[in-house]
């Protein structure tokens, strides 16, 4: 897995070689596994709703990789994009949807209070205003923009008079960033 931790997030997805396709996806999922637990923990009511949620988006993360296409976006995007879609589906049903972890043959993870602790930490108002006022300016103008106004591209290139191409090298670069933070702090 070693060769995997310099590879970037776009080739760790799309690598489909049998071999060192679970290795390449294990290196993706450990890079974001905290910043989704975050992003979880910060809209729902528990911490163990939150480790839902992250489980159910990594599952659908990994069973359709085919079609992420990083000239749509960066591999960051079209995860949280994936992560959106998890919560705004386990709202409408009320429940968290197991079908993708139930297709990989994955089990749930029982998780003790430690683990509780550390989504909760993740996903606390300071943890994450940390990380975000540790970015460049630009990146986390384009983050929030991104992720908090839910903003396209293009709106965000056309209010800061600038390309959607910049704006998308700030949200990657950014959200590179945050992982580096978040992960570093679990």
């Amino acid at each position: 897995m070693n060769r995997e931790r310099h590879r970037s997030d776009e080739e760790l997805v799309a690598e489909r070689r049998h071999e060192r396709s679970t290795a390449a996806f294990g290196e993706f999922y450990a890079r974001y596994e905290p910043a989704v637990l975050a992003y979880h923990r910060r809209r729902v009511s528990s911490a163990e709703l939150a480790a839902d949620l992250t489980a159910e988006t990594f599952a659908r993360a990994l069973a359709g990789r085919s079609r992420f296409r990083p000239d749509r976006g960066n591999a960051a995007g079209w995860l949280f994009g994936i992560a959106h879609h998890v919560l705004v589906d386990s709202v409408r049903r009320g429940t968290v949807e197991q079908r993708a972890r139930e297709k990989l043959g994955m089990t749930r993870i029982e998780l003790d209070d430690e683990d509780l602790v550390r989504i909760d930490d993740l996903g606390s108002d300071d943890h994450l205003r940390h990380a975000l006022d540790a970015l460049p300016e630009e990146q986390r103008e384009a983050i929030v923009a991104r992720y908090v106004h839910e903003e396209s591209y293009d709106e965000t290139a056309a209010r800061l008079r600038t390309s959607s191409s910049v704006v998308r090298k700030r949200v990657s670069r950014g959200l590179s960033r945050l992982r580096d933070h978040m992960g570093g702090a679990a």
